[in-house]
């Protein structure tokens, strides 16, 4: 009894074995190049992504420009000058919102005219980090010690100050809400994410996440953070604020980005390109590469842009060219 029971479990742990192995060796591996619909060469440090419905706008510190891309010919209409544009940056309100890094502004540029408008003074928490536009204002963490300051646009006034968690760094918005993500300073505690009521500036919920917790995407059914202590990607329900599940994508650094829209998750790292994740499966289906350093991702208006600061490239992919596994 003791033979069969013993030759038993090793049965069952060799399915499960092989199972798991199974599953990694059929995630579809490609070229981005041969993926690609469009790659473009950019001189500078082409860096932070945002798809506008008639634009595509990057942010590039080696030129000290914002860059303006026409998303049907993937050629840049406008050069917009900023003195070192840092985080990632939002478009709304009709206007595009960045952080500049050198002069420690928001800097506001208006989308008709491409032209500046107005420069606020104001000073982000990491050049790391992002800023949000959505739900009644500008969200900017302004801060380490965890202050989110809340903008009126048709001002360009500080109309709220929210005492949050510490070492708190990127913005979302979504489902009703701004959520930000709780870095925290120790790589082996875990982070959290901070859901705030854009009615009442006050915080509804905070859900503990993976380690090192430093981008954040809302859509595709859910809140999704990049962990950066393993490499993993959380998933968050915005209906009951609970952690749905963590996936191992074992793409552990500093750097990268994650964007959620057009059908999957994405997520933009160092040791691998960009990962596509299904999110009803919360598994990866396709791993695109090779590996070429670090830059950011976005995903909407029917294209995903992705770059690649170190190699001075941009990718625009079909997301209906991913196939999603069974």
């Amino acid at each position: 009894m003791k033979v069969n029971a013993i030759h038993y479990l090793f049965f069952i742990l060799l399915v499960l074995f092989s199972r798991i192995s199974w599953s990694q060796e059929n995630i579809n591996r490609s070229k981005i190049e041969g993926k690609a619909i469009a790659t473009i060469h950019s001189e500078g440090y082409p860096d932070w992504v945002e798809i506008g419905k008639n634009s595509v706008w990057i942010s590039n510190e080696g030129l000290n420009l914002m860059q303006r891309y026409d998303p049907q010919t993937n050629k840049i209409l406008a050069n917009v000058k900023v003195k070192m544009p840092c985080a990632a940056f939002t478009i709304g309100f009709g206007s595009v919102w960045v952080a500049s890094c050198a002069d420690h502004t928001i800097v506001r540029i208006n989308l008709k005219n491409n032209q500046i408008e107005a420069a606020i003074p104001l000073a982000i928490a990491d050049a790391e980090g992002s800023i949000v536009a959505a739900e009644g204002g500008v969200w900017v963490l302004s801060d380490k010690k965890g202050k989110l300051l809340r903008i009126d646009p048709s001002t360009n006034k500080i109309t709220a100050v929210i005492e949050v968690a510490p070492n708190s760094f990127a913005a979302v918005a979504g489902y009703g809400s701004i959520w930000i993500t709780n870095t925290g300073d120790d790589a082996n505690v875990n982070g959290s994410v901070q859901r705030i009521n854009p009615k009442t500036n006050k915080i509804e919920a905070t859900i503990s996440v993976g380690k090192q917790p430093r981008f954040l995407a809302a859509g595709e059914n859910g809140i999704w953070t990049l962990n950066q202590t393993d490499g993993s990607v959380s998933h968050i329900d915005p209906k009951t604020n609970k952690l749905i599940t963590t996936i191992l994508c074992d793409v552990p650094g500093t750097g990268g980005d994650i964007s959620a829209g057009e059908g999957y998750v994405w997520v933009r790292a160092k040791k691998e390109l960009l990962l596509v994740i299904d999110p009803k499966q919360n598994k990866i289906v396709e791993i695109l590469g090779p590996p070429a350093g670090s830059g950011a991702v976005r995903a909407s208006h029917g294209s995903v842009w992705v770059t690649a600061h170190d190699i001075n490239k941009i990718w625009k992919l079909d997301p209906k060219s991913f196939n999603k596994k069974k």
